[in-house]
Parts: C-alpha cells; structure tokens; sequence
C-alpha cells in the first residue's frame, strides 16, 4: 500500500489542527492454552503468558507513533472469554481476573478486555456462576474490563441473562460508590457481539480468532467535524456523504499504515481496522458536533437519527473503499459522558434517553457511557437493555448498553471520571415500572430474519 506526498501532507495536517488519533492498538491473545484444574496454576499460566507476548507492544507502538507524527492514545488487550478459562477450573474466578489485571499493569496497557460470557440462549454452571463474579472482579481491579453477550439474531434475547444482568450492574455501582460507579463504566451488555471488535469496555478475543492479532481502531470525528463545519451550508446531502466518506478513506489509511507496522515489528499478525467516530471530551472531537454542523441546533432534535444515518454509512463506505480488513464494528459512536457535544445537548434539554435509543438503530454499538439516577431500579436497567437487545436483534447489528446508575445520585448532577471517560450528567429514566415483564424471565424467541440457511 503506497502513500502518495498529499496523503502524507493532508494527514499531518488533520493530525496537528484536527485531533486525528488512532484511538486504540489493541492485542488479541488467545488464553486457552493456559487452562488447568486449578484456578490458581490457570492465573499463573495467564499472567506470565500475557506479559511475555504483551512485553514489547507499548513500547513498540509507541515508536511508531512517533516516528510517523500520529498519536497513539491508548494500548490494550483482549482475550479469551475468562468464563470459558474458569469452566474446568474450580476456584474463584475474580483470581484469573486479578491477574489479568495484574499483568496489564506490568505490560503498560490501558485497559485489558475479556472478563465475558457469552449466554446468548443459557448458561452452563460454571457461566452461572461466573456472572456473579463481575461485580467483584471489575471493582477489585483497574484496567480489567468485562461484558456478557445476552442476544443474538440467530438465537434471540436470553431475557433470564439480561435480568441478572440489571442486579449486576446494580452491584457493581454500589461496590463502587465513592468512585460515581465507575466499575459500571468497565462494562457492556451486547446483542451479536463480534470477536474482533478494540475498543472497549466490550473487546474480547474470540473463539474464532487465531493465536494472537492486532487491531487497530481509528478514531477522527474531529477530522469529519472540521470538514462539515467549514463546508458550504446549502451543499446537498449526497454531496455531503461523500465528503465524509472521502475522510473516511485516508483515515482507515493511516490506520491501517500504523496497524501493519506494529504487527511486522512485533511479529503479530495484523487483524482488523474499526473505523469508528470515538469522541472524546475535547472540544470539537465530538459526533453530536457532526450532526448539528449538518443542519440542527442541537443534536438530539428531530431529523438528528436520519442524519445519523447518513454519517454512519458514509463512513463505513469510506473504510471499506481504504481497505478489505475493516471489521469490528465500525461507524460512529455516541458515548454521552466521552462527547462534549452529547454533554451539552443533555444539559439543554435536547437529548434524552429515548432519543439515544433511537439513534441505536442506525449508528454503531448502543446506549453507551449513560448515567442514571443511583435510584434506578434493576428492573428498569434491565429493561433498557432489553430495549436495545432488541433493536440489534431485528436489525441484526451490534448492539450494547453501558450505563452507570450513580449511586446518590439525581437527574441534572454530574459525575466526574476523568480522560477519556468524561463526565457524565445525570441522564432521566421513565418513571413507570418494567418490573412484570422482567420478571417474567425466559427467551425472547428468534426473529424470522434468523432463518437464512
């Protein structure tokens, strides 16, 4: 793949005036081999496995970044499921999460994905089990990250996970209360999660995946934001869409330069790029500052999902014309508390949890990064969920819910985490009860569409 000179000088300039980054370089590392009788020989064989393949890949990323001028923001680690290393092992598993957790720090990555299940259509004992230790395992540790898959198109809605899931995210909160709930920010709820996806809280390496990998996500809404921004008002949509997706391009281009130099150094092969719009709290580097700068004063009001829309598949369309590796999940995402834009149009009234609901059925992943008033009942979490399961199960896309419900917490407050995390203004719920339908439990059967074969 050869880089022409304007290339070369458009992406210097997007990178020094527009907040290009490539978001994260993320290994995927398969644990299975490290499985034992013994929860405690599985931890030991965990950790001495990531640190000795992980040793060199912050270091070595790091010199790519700064040899080619683009920065790297984050570094980390997916792995097998840890609820299929604890199945034969009997023990704790929050031991295997310690380690992990553990051995991310010792390797300098940011965050570290994996503490998954995937219970899409039930549980095995050990899975059972292995739900109760989320709480534990994300509060009693720092770069560890975790998720359950509870839904498929092929399979449905496996409603009995997603209510249990309500109690955990409750749990985990509580556990973490003088941190505003912060280990609920370390998870996500998926429908059709996918095996290659970097970005976390809900990266994981899947069963599917070879030895070890990297992918590379891609982040540059400031990029886009600046471009419609400073395009003509009356310019018509297609017009628009295709600059996006001319954007989109050279980003996956870099992306995918800095991806296949990292994996040649470290001898890894190269896996994925997500092109993905990951805002951050910057000004400017912000999706609901793409979407008013196409018309709207504020993003959240009507027109704003049909704008969404455009945006999503623009640059999906720019990845795949750049490069035939793009997969994870690729598109834009709206993490409220991580999008400065997203921040104020909740703080004005603007946007509401229903209206990010819809935004779910045309953009990448879900209800992400949203916090709730710490009085929020289980049921009621698990019934977003269940929402948004639902909307990636029709629809057969990804989808997924982070949400925090802080505990003492109220609707117009603010939560402070820091980086990348943002802040969070307290967001409102409906307040009539899910309560009947939750507990009703079971499945929630396939839809027709599961029927392709």
């Amino acid at each position: 793949m050869e880089y022409t000179q304007a290339e070369i000088l458009q992406t210097v300039r997007m990178t020094e005036m527009e907040h290009l980054d490539i978001r994260p370089v993320t290994l995927g590392l398969s644990l299975r081999d490290c499985v034992s009788d013994s929860v405690e020989t599985t931890a030991q064989r965990v950790r001495a496995k990531i640190e000795r393949t992980a040793a060199n890949l912050v270091s070595t990323v790091d010199q790519i970044g700064d040899e080619i001028g683009i920065r790297i923001a984050n570094k980390r680690i997916a792995v097998t499921p840890v609820s299929i290393l604890a199945e034969g092992a009997g023990g704790n598993p929050v031991t295997l999460g310690k380690a992990i957790d553990e051995a991310a720090r010792t390797v300098g990555v940011d965050f570290i994905g994996g503490y998954s299940a995937l219970v899409h259509k039930g549980f095995t004992h050990n899975e059972s089990e292995f739900l109760d230790s989320i709480p534990e395992a994300l509060s009693s540790t720092e770069r560890l990250c975790g998720s359950v898959n509870a839904a498929t198109t092929r399979a449905g809605i496996n409603m009995d996970a997603i209510a249990r899931v309500g109690r955990l995210i409750k749990d985990a909160a509580e556990r973490t209360r003088d941190r505003g709930g912060i280990a609920c920010a370390k998870f996500v709820c998926f429908a059709n999660a996918v095996e290659d996806n970097p970005f976390m809280a809900g990266a994981f390496h899947g069963i599917g995946e070879p030895e070890a990998v990297l992918n590379v996500g891609v982040s540059g809404p400031g990029v886009v934001n600046h471009a419609v921004q400073h395009a003509d008002p009356e310019m018509p949509l297609q017009d628009l869409a295709e600059l996006i997706k001319k954007l989109s391009f050279k980003l996956a281009r870099a992306g995918e330069l800095v991806g296949r130099e990292a994996a040649r150094r470290l001898d890894i092969p190269f896996g994925i790029i997500d092109l993905s719009l990951a805002p951050t709290p910057v000004i400017g580097d912000s999706v609901a500052n793409i979407i008013e700068g196409m018309g709207f004063e504020r993003a959240g009001t009507h027109g704003t999902t049909a704008a969404l829309a455009l945006l999503t598949d623009a640059v999906k369309k720019g990845g795949a014309m750049a490069s035939s590796s793009v997969g994870g999940m690729s598109g834009a995402f709206i993490p409220v508390s991580e999008d400065a834009g997203m921040i104020e149009a909740v703080r004005v009234g603007a946007l509401s949890l229903d209206k990010l609901e819809a935004w779910t059925s045309v953009c990448s992943v879900g209800i992400d990064m949203v916090a709730v008033p710490g009085s929020t009942s289980a049921e009621t979490i698990s019934a977003i969920i269940a929402d948004e399961m639902a909307i990636g199960v029709m629809n057969n896309k990804t989808t997924a819910v982070r949400i925090i419900p802080v505990p003492g917490h109220d609707v117009g407050e603010m939560v402070e985490y820091g980086g990348l995390l943002g802040s969070a203004p307290i967001m409102a719920v409906n307040r009539f009860s899910s309560e009947g339908f939750i507990r009703r439990g079971g499945r929630i059967p396939a839809p027709l569409q599961s029927l392709r074969n």
